[in-house]
């Protein structure tokens, strides 16, 4: 091969031109050194210029050399006067005219909708028909989310745990989604889809358990309260730091699709983690190596107090998906059928013919965004009283179950006062309940903890029983 690549540069300094088919017809001894070369060489044929196109020694000096023959290979008359280049992603049609792509679209991407604010069905709409006992299943699930994040909001305000975060105003994107998924698909969850858990079978006493960080946390308290995780629910522990999940679930996504599973990968992230790198390097790699994944970005206008107006300039997230070559689609995120269907499709075509989608749901978050936020310092109060009210997913979605005539008033008071009785008793269980032993502290990193890690543990040891008042009594040492 060497001894190729220094006839090729013998040859440029004589003014020759390899890259031709003329010039690469150099003898037989070319087939000897590298079986890529054929033996003998037509320039008159047709059918070999499209074989030099793939011949890599070729294609190497027609970039180096600038080929003739090789040029022509992927370029063609069309049309009259039109040219077309066969590059690759497919054929490009070249124009006399200079012409800037617009920064935008002079429309935004439509959103997808089946029920209106009232609850009806919109004439005409299409969605994936949901039976009584799983559209009754959403209901129960979205007013538990809504009673969860009351009451451990409330708890946090008291003291009882140090942190929590609410999914009030996108209870139908938790619900729904999860609803339309299966419980083999692997769930990459931001912070704000405990409502994706609660379908799964995740118990209250469960998300107790997490909330004030006892013995029986899965995470064994080393976490902050709303960082669920569930391995026996497919179910990825959160994390904190904003868009990591999504790199991670095309991996997974990649090795479903190894292994010929029937199940894909699903990451939850909100507008802002659009404008983080781990976004766009994800996207690319899932289009690139199609990958059976749902992207389901929650827009909901603010990353905490940075409106999409200051993050970007497209048209939401959805024509990102595009720019990258992923089926796209844009859905209202407070339609509690539209978020089931535009989800339930999405699956099967990931799944079916092993492409990622990316879903955008637009919707408003109505609480602030944490309980270390305050909202009201840089949103308008009326604005988040009309999406509290007039925009409500829950009351839309119970409209239309009432019109069905699946639910009365008097199951609706029942649901309520039973899931409030369940969650105060798992919140009183779990407040007593005693905390992790130290020890966990320094454990499930490493196969053997080592020996500056015991040294850690030592020296906290030590402290602790020299200042023995200034630690928590109720974490066993």
């Amino acid at each position: 091969m060497a001894i190729w690549i220094m006839r090729l540069r013998l040859a440029h300094h004589l003014g020759k031109k390899i890259a031709s088919l003329e010039a690469l017809k150099l003898s037989s001894w070319a087939s000897s050194l590298h079986p890529w070369i054929p033996a003998s060489l037509a320039s008159s044929d047709d059918r070999y210029a499209s074989k030099l196109v793939r011949n890599p020694v070729a294609r190497y000096a027609a970039r180096r050399f600038g080929s003739t023959k090789a040029q022509e290979s992927v370029s063609e008359v069309t049309n009259g006067s039109k040219q077309v280049m066969d590059f690759p992603g497919g054929k490009v049609m070249f124009i006399p005219e200079m012409r800037f792509l617009a920064e935008s679209p002079g429309e935004r991407i439509s959103c997808y909708r089946v029920l209106d604010d009232d609850g009806q069905t919109i004439s005409g709409s299409s969605f994936q028909e949901v039976s009584k006992e799983i559209a009754l299943k959403m209901y129960s699930d979205m007013v538990t989310l809504q009673i969860m994040d009351t009451i451990f909001y409330e708890a946090q305000r008291q003291g009882r745990i140090s942190f929590y975060l609410t999914s009030i105003g996108e209870e139908a994107i938790n619900v729904a989604s999860a609803a339309a998924l299966t419980i083999n698909d692997i769930v990459f969850p931001q912070y704000r889809e405990p409502g994706v858990l609660l379908w799964r079978g995740f118990t209250l006493q469960e998300f107790a358990n997490q909330c004030f960080g006892n013995k029986s946390d899965y995470g064994k308290g080393r976490q902050m309260p709303i960082h669920y995780g569930s391995n026996r629910l497919n179910y990825f522990t959160v994390s904190s730091p904003i868009a990591t999940q999504i790199p991670h679930a095309v991996g997974a996504a990649y090795s479903l699709k190894m292994d010929k599973k029937h199940a894909c990968a699903v990451t939850y992230f909100g507008d802002g983690g659009t404008s983080e790198g781990d976004f766009h390097a994800a996207l690319n790699f899932a289009a690139v190596m199609e990958v059976p994944i749902i992207f389901f970005c929650r827009n909901n206008g603010w990353a905490i107090s940075t409106p999409t107006t200051e993050q970007f300039r497209s048209d939401g997230a959805v024509i990102r998906g595009q720019a990258y070559g992923l089926r796209s689609i844009r859905v209202d995120g407070n339609d509690a059928l539209a978020v089931y269907s535009a989800v339930h499709a999405a699956r099967e075509m990931a799944i079916r013919e092993s492409r990622p989608i990316l879903v955008e749901a637009l919707t408003y978050r109505v609480g602030h965004h944490s309980t270390s936020d305050d909202s009201t310092k840089y949103r308008p109060v009326d604005e988040i009283e009309h999406w509290r009210t007039a925009r409500d997913p829950v009351s839309r979605y119970r409209k239309w179950i009432e019109r069905n005539g699946w639910l009365c008033d008097d199951a609706e008071s029942e649901l309520r006062s039973n899931v409030r009785k369940e969650l105060l008793h798992a919140i009183q269980v779990a407040e007593k309940m005693e905390k992790p032993p130290l020890a966990e502290l320094f454990t499930d990193v490493y196969d053997q903890v080592p020996s500056n890690l015991h040294e850690q543990e030592r020296l906290l040891r030590e402290t602790i029983k020299q200042h023995n008042g200034d630690y928590p009594p109720e974490v066993p040492v």
